[in-house]
């Protein structure tokens, strides 16, 4: 019996390993709209929902207003998504504050803050979906 349940903790060892080799290597990569303004691609828009989330109090992250211009990557997920945006926005400011600057961040691009907004997606995935995934 326990012979199984190592077995089985190595296995998701391997998988888990695996995955987080095929993100690093993505990360090596220039992504969507990479320099390229007005919209600047899915990185503006994850940097811009973390700018918007921290900077703005909750009832305004769905609105159209003058400090949130739905036009420009409106967050459009549901709450508790935003509440990430929040979270990893928190982080982001805590190393890198021009990057989520209300107003001013608009096609911020640098290379730690590139490496910040990944490192995200890489807590994220550790703490939330891998256990979702291997607890179901």
């Amino acid at each position: 019996m326990a012979e199984g349940w190592q077995g089985e903790v190595g296995l998701t060892g391997a998988v888990l390993a695996v995955a987080m080799a095929v993100r690093l290597a993505v990360g090596l990569h220039p992504y969507s709209g990479m320099g390229n303004p007005p919209k600047f691609g899915d990185y503006e828009a994850q940097r811009h929902w973390m700018e918007v989330t921290i900077n703005l109090p909750a009832k305004e992250w769905y609105v159209h207003t003058e400090r949130n211009d739905l036009g420009h990557w409106g967050l459009d997920y549901p709450p508790m998504s935003a509440y990430q945006s929040y979270a990893h926005g928190l982080l982001v400011r805590a190393f890198e504050p021009a990057a989520v600057e209300l107003g001013t961040s608009v096609g911020y691009e640098t290379e730690s803050s590139k490496d910040l907004l990944r490192a995200t997606v890489l807590v994220s995935d550790l703490l939330i979906m891998f256990p979702a995934v291997f607890l179901a």
